[in-house]
């Protein structure tokens, strides 16, 4: 290398850093500035919630809330944190304020479907189903691939799609021949927050 390109070389290369540093503190900035209250415990909530510490999330969760009271996403997840602490009283309460808030979200309709379903009201779980399909057909897919490769599920969990054809057909049958619960099997369900 000669010595006038060493200089312009030497130029070019901090132009190049002081443009990426640049970019990557926009980048960080816009990322920041566009978290709306509640995001950051939230965040945090997400992930005691996928390590499985459910009672810490919905703490997280009910922060979130306290900070944005319509922050839909807290809603949802804090209700699955409470289904995962069998709390389904305060899982409805939960669910149902999102419902008040986006009547038109087939996810909220999903998940009081399952707490319908967990307290045994098999006829409001369907309705609830029913609604969440007609509203969100993508709940019929399930768990995404890459979802089931983070979390190691190498089943597929049932869909709410298959839950309401199994809940319809066994309602068809004589109430002592119906079997609605598998305690065995359901819980060993994984929970996903999506």
């Amino acid at each position: 290398m000669s010595e006038e390109q060493g200089p312009l070389y030497r130029l070019l290369k901090w132009i190049a850093i002081s443009g990426a540093v640049l970019w990557l503190g926009y980048e960080a900035y816009s990322h920041f500035a566009r978290m709306a209250p509640g995001d950051v415990s939230y965040i945090d909530g997400n992930s005691l919630f996928s390590g499985g510490l459910y009672e810490r999330a919905a703490a997280k969760y009910e922060e979130a809330l306290e900070d944005n009271p319509r922050h839909l996403p807290a809603m949802r997840a804090l209700a699955n944190s409470y289904v995962q602490t069998k709390n389904f009283e305060k899982a409805l309460t939960a669910i149902q304020h999102a419902i008040r808030v986006d009547p038109n979200f087939g996810g909220n309709y999903a998940i009081r479907g399952i707490i319908y379903d967990h307290l045994g009201d098999y006829k409001q779980a369907i309705q609830d189903y029913e609604r969440a399909v007609e509203l969100f057909p993508e709940v019929k897919e399930g768990m995404h691939w890459l979802d089931k490769l983070l979390y190691g599920v190498y089943d597929d969990p049932p869909t709410v799609d298959k839950r309401l054809a199994y809940l319809k057909e066994q309602m068809k049958l004589p109430e002592a021949e119906r079997v609605l619960r598998i305690p065995e099997i359901d819980d060993k369900q994984r929970p996903y927050e999506q």
